[in-house]
């Protein structure tokens, strides 16, 4: 006859209180971990894109080709900046140029005030001149092509921003349309207001990065187009270009 006590089932009380009523029950054993396995498409189904979509792709890709756009990107506005930041580096280059200039004209005099009592042979002098109106044509050229260089694009999907700082430092942004919280513009004093250029600014959702661009032309008219195509994008709608 077997006399060990009957093992207690796991899932009845182990204590009771005064008044007859389980405290608590022994410990379940846990559950297995369960490994679900899912299965991804070796060659993913593209995306369908109509043939307007990739008429404007293939339009935007022969006119900015350094751009990367993705396939179905295409350019709805290219921002450059406005004509009136170029004022200071044309300034500043004829202002040199008329001073080497002068200088070359009135050797002589110059000479003199300088307190030269020989005067050096006019050849290397003008030889220097040259070389320095040269210098100043090319610092001026450069001027001149940085500041061009800055671009803003709005794609269908994207904010791209390219900012060259110098002739050997460039810089490329891009921030997709779904990450755009707030797209603002600004305009200071009464050139701006007159002349219709100010400052855009983005900021963004999460890392609240913020992303400005200066001397645009007209950018009550940019922002009203970025606004339109960052709220047709979220709704998933089609993003229209500006002449649709």
């Amino acid at each position: 006859m077997n006399t060990e006590p009957e093992q207690q089932s796991s899932d009845q009380p182990v204590a009771y209180d005064a008044e007859g009523k389980p405290l608590y029950a022994a410990p379940q054993p846990k559950a297995e971990h369960q490994v679900v396995h899912f299965t991804r498409a070796i060659d993913p189904q593209k995306p369908d894109i109509s043939p307007a979509v990739q008429e404007k792709h293939a339009a935007s890709m022969k006119q900015f080709p350094r751009l990367n756009l993705s396939e179905g990107e295409y350019i709805i506005s290219a921002v450059r900046r406005h004509p009136i930041g170029l004022v200071g580096p044309v300034l500043i280059t004829a202002l040199l140029l008329g001073l080497i200039v002068s200088g070359l004209a009135n050797y002589e005099a110059v000479a003199t005030a300088i307190g030269l009592s020989v005067l050096p042979e006019y050849g290397p002098i003008l030889l220097t001149g040259v070389l320095a109106i040269l210098l100043v044509l090319i610092g001026g050229y450069i001027a001149v092509w940085v500041y061009l260089s800055n671009a803003f694009y709005l794609t269908n999907e994207s904010v791209i921003q390219e900012i060259q700082v110098s002739l050997f430092a460039r810089n490329e942004q891009t921030v997709s349309l779904s990450n755009i919280e707030d797209a603002s513009y600004t305009q200071h004093g009464i050139l701006q207001t007159l002349l219709d250029y100010g400052s855009i600014r983005l900021s963004t959702e999460g890392d609240e990065t913020t992303y400005r661009f200066s001397y645009v032309a007209d950018p009550k008219r940019e922002i009203a187009i970025l606004n339109n195509a960052v709220e047709a994008f979220k709704n998933g709608r089609p993003v229209s270009n500006e002449e649709d």
